[in-house]
């Protein structure tokens, strides 16, 4: 939420080199660390560390940079695009990491992904500030309490927030449901775990072609649906008996997750006050993304008890039950209000309270 606040009141251009500048710095190290033989666990742990803060600063400030890049009549497609580009991110890059790691090994495999930041950081340079649509500066002191008001007061955010919430903890694990179903339920090796990564990259570029032809029905019952949606094809791909049929599962899997991930980010950026977007979408992605520290190893946990077909099931289930008691509960309240300024949307919640 801090990097949100830091989004609405800094130059976005400037933080995101900073925070790419940082990633690419904690990949060099641990790909030198393990070339010259002296990486130990503690220096994982650090770096991993130093890289979640990294991620967690980059996360909404690039999510509202998007707005200054483009135009109001391009915001809508330029959303879906950089949401999809996050979302297949997240699906696919474990996966290609594993061919990687299977062709290079560990070590050269971190110094490729400390490369591929050069590219990032080049483009940010390349950007000339008096091109982009940087819109004035909000008066307020840009605080997070001012955003978590506002998002209490869009009963139609909450209810995306939520389904996110638990499609993220729960659905969005397939670099765990992969490592486990190729390694202990089809006894695979590395690179048949990189190959999972590759096939669910078909379905998540599937996904994001057709991003931009699905914006004017993408309200929050679409999201709702296809969160649902989400939960019940992971429970079918959680069943495949062979190898094949659960990579063959794959692409369907990562092509209704990637549509709820990418329908949910562009209706919150869509549908929130520009001058309030940064902080708004700061608590989005803390939403999105806190549940995974705890939802990772309950799930893992969850293998050793029950099993990991059973685990992957269960989290299907639940990521199936979200939205639908979501809407169960606020099916009256889904609906986005008239004017989305901070101004009027906590005049109208205090008027009706």
């Amino acid at each position: 939420m801090y990097a949100g606040s830091l989004a609405d009141r800094m130059n976005k251009r400037k933080l995101l080199l900073i925070t790419n500048v940082g990633g690419g710095l904690t990949s060099l190290i641990l790909g030198l660390l393990v070339i010259t033989h002296h990486v130990q666990i503690w220096h994982v742990f650090v770096l991993a560390f130093f890289l979640g803060l990294f991620g967690a600063l980059d996360a909404p400030v690039r999510q509202a940079f998007t707005s200054e890049m483009v135009g109001k009549s391009d915001l809508a497609n330029a959303v879906s695009l950089n949401s999809a580009n996050f979302n297949a991110g997240r699906l696919i890059g474990p996966g290609v990491s594993g061919l990687m790691i299977a062709a290079f090994h560990t070590g050269p495999s971190f110094l490729l992904n400390a490369c591929s930041y050069i590219f990032v950081i080049g483009s940010l340079i390349a950007i000339r500030e008096s091109d982009l649509f940087i819109e004035a500066r909000p008066k307020s002191s840009a605080k997070a309490i001012e955003a978590i008001r506002y998002v209490r007061a869009r009963p139609d955010i909450i209810a995306v927030m939520i389904t996110v919430f638990f499609a993220g903890t729960f659905g969005l694990n397939f670099q765990i449901y992969n490592a486990l179903m190729a390694t202990q339920i089809f006894h695979k090796g590395p690179a048949s775990y990189g190959f999972l990564g590759t096939i669910i990259a078909i379905g998540s570029l599937s996904a994001a072609i057709l991003a931009a032809r699905l914006d004017t029905r993408r309200g929050v019952r679409f999201i709702l649906r296809f969160a649902t949606l989400f939960g019940m094809t992971l429970i079918l791909a959680s069943i495949a008996p062979t190898y094949l049929l659960y990579a063959i599962a794959l692409p369907i899997v990562g092509m209704i997750a990637l549509t709820t991930m990418i329908s949910a980010n562009a209706y919150i950026q869509g549908h929130t006050d520009p001058a309030i977007r940064g902080r708004v979408m700061g608590i989005y992605l803390m939403v999105f993304m806190g549940g995974t520290p705890f939802g990772s190893p309950l799930i893992g946990w969850l293998c050793t008890q029950i099993g990991v077909r059973q685990s992957i099931a269960l989290c299907g289930l639940i990521t199936s039950l979200a939205p639908l008691s979501v809407f169960l509960l606020m099916r009256d309240r889904l609906i986005a209000p008239e004017s989305i300024k901070v101004d009027d949307v906590l005049e109208t919640f205090y008027e009706n309270k």
